[in-house]
Order: C-alpha cells, then structure tokens, then sequence
C-alpha cells in the first residue's frame, strides 16, 4: 500500500482520525541572515505543553488560522497565515530578520503545511509512549508556499499572504530562454 493510499484509506473509515495540520517556517540566510527553521501547530495535544512531534521534530502550539489554500479554475491559491502576536514571538523575528537585512520582513521565507492523519504521529505523543500505526511518511502531499508580504502586524496578530514559489513577482518559468542559438535544429525546416 502507497503513503498516499494510506491516507486516503484510513479517511474512508467510518471512524477516521482527525486531521493534523502542521507548519514549519524556514528562513534563508541569503535574505533573512539565518536559516532557522521555527515549527508549529494550532491544535491541542495531550500533553500539557502541546507539543506534537512528527517525523522527530517537535511542532509547538501556537494560535495561527490558515486559509486560502483551495485551488481555482485556472487560479493558484494565495493562502493567508494569520499567526498570533501575543507573545511577541513573530515581532521578535521580524525585528531580528530586519537587523540583519533591510526592511525585509520575511519575505520570501518558505511555508510548508504538513497535513496528516491523528493516528499517524509518532509515538511519543501518546501517554502510554506507544501506537502501532505511527507512520511518518504517511502524509498528504506538502504544500510549500513562499511569504509574498506582510499584510498586517499589531500586538495581537500578524498576518502574511502566501504565494507559489512560482507565482511570486520576477519569477520566470522555465529559468532561460529557448532560443535558435541554443537549439539549432527548432528553427530550421527539414522537407
């Protein structure tokens, strides 16, 4: 049975597991001056600091709302992530990526959203330390994003607007141009 399989089983069950959503956050030293990778989650787990760990990695509770990442007819989805500012954690960031470079607020750090299935997390998460069906490449396909712009920052909140890594201002696909001198034979008529 294939990862995906997997998935897409165990949804069909009459009783199926929730769905997991994480996010990682990774920085590029070429435009933030570091590359961290920050990890989170908006659910709750049993633990009381409601840490999940998947595939290893610890993903901690945070308060954040995603949207947006439905596809269009003919459109590619710009999803928003509206992160919570209350602890100061996303402005400390921002102040930090912003000393290093100018003004560059995030822009462009990549946005992964991990989705996955309650039953498929590692085992640790659990009380008793086990669970037979942990998997942790049973996951839906990833979702990786780029950070277009900072849309909104305040005290309480700070929202960033996603895009494509192709759909993002002075992206060009393919990454050259084809033209007559790289292939010869395109432009000549054998008749």
């Amino acid at each position: 049975m294939t990862v995906n399989s997997k998935i897409f089983s165990s949804l069909q069950d009459i009783n199926p597991s929730a769905i997991i959503e994480l996010f990682t956050l990774q920085l590029s030293t070429s435009l933030h001056g570091a590359n961290t990778i920050y990890r989170f989650h908006a659910g709750s787990n049993l633990n009381a600091n409601g840490k999940i760990v998947w595939a290893g990695n610890e993903y901690l509770r945070f308060p954040v709302q995603a949207s947006g990442f439905a596809f269009q007819k003919g459109q590619l989805p710009r999803p928003k992530l509206i992160i919570s500012n209350g602890t100061g954690l996303i402005s400390s960031i921002l102040l930090s990526v912003n000393e290093t470079t100018t003004g560059n607020d995030l822009t462009g750090a990549t946005v992964t959203r991990i989705r996955t299935l309650a039953k498929f997390i590692d085992a640790v998460n659990f009380a008793d330390g086990t669970n037979a069906t942990a998997d942790n490449t049973a996951e839906f396909p990833k979702e990786i994003y780029s950070i277009d712009r900072k849309a909104t920052e305040t005290r309480e909140i700070v929202e960033f607007e996603l895009a494509a890594p192709t759909d993002l201002a002075g992206v060009r696909i393919p990454g050259r141009q084809a033209t007559r001198s790289i292939f010869p034979a395109i432009g000549t008529f054998v008749g």
